[in-house]
């Protein structure tokens, strides 16, 4: 798997994506992903529910994070084409609890101009269901 080089300058929307994702699961502050959401922009995961906006992915990755004791998410492949980034990964931690956790999933963001103006997210759940945590939900 690879890691993304902090150090390096991304080169697209898709890893400063990739790049804010692991800064957020670090240091826990969720802003420099939600800066990269378009103020018009959705979130889905494998629940019903869609979060919009910044606030939303304020809310989306704020309750992201509340699951974990630690998280990191690894890519493996992306790519960036046509206005859409395709992101592999796996991520393995602990859940709040002390559990270990380790599950692979797919990410697709749609892009408008430098802004994510979509994100959807396909998962493992089961990874989540054996261990009776509950999947990023609204309330």
């Amino acid at each position: 798997m690879t890691q993304v080089d902090a150090n390096r300058t991304p080169s697209n929307l898709t890893e400063q994506f990739m790049q804010a994702l692991q800064v957020i699961e670090q240091t826990g502050d969720v802003e420099p992903l939600v800066a990269l959401f378009a103020k018009g922009s959705s979130l889905k995961n494998l629940t019903t529910h869609t979060w919009t906006g910044q606030d939303g992915a304020r809310e989306f990755w704020t309750a992201y994070l509340s699951n974990f004791e630690q998280i990191r998410s690894e890519f493996t492949h992306h790519l960036e084409a046509s206005n859409t980034g395709l992101m592999e990964w796996e991520a393995t931690g602990q859940l709040k609890g002390g559990s270990d956790l380790a599950y692979r999933g797919v990410s697709i963001i749609e892009i408008d101009g430098d802004k994510v103006s979509a994100f959807r997210t396909y998962y493992d759940s089961a990874a989540f269901v054996n261990t009776g945590v509950a999947e990023v939900r609204s309330e």
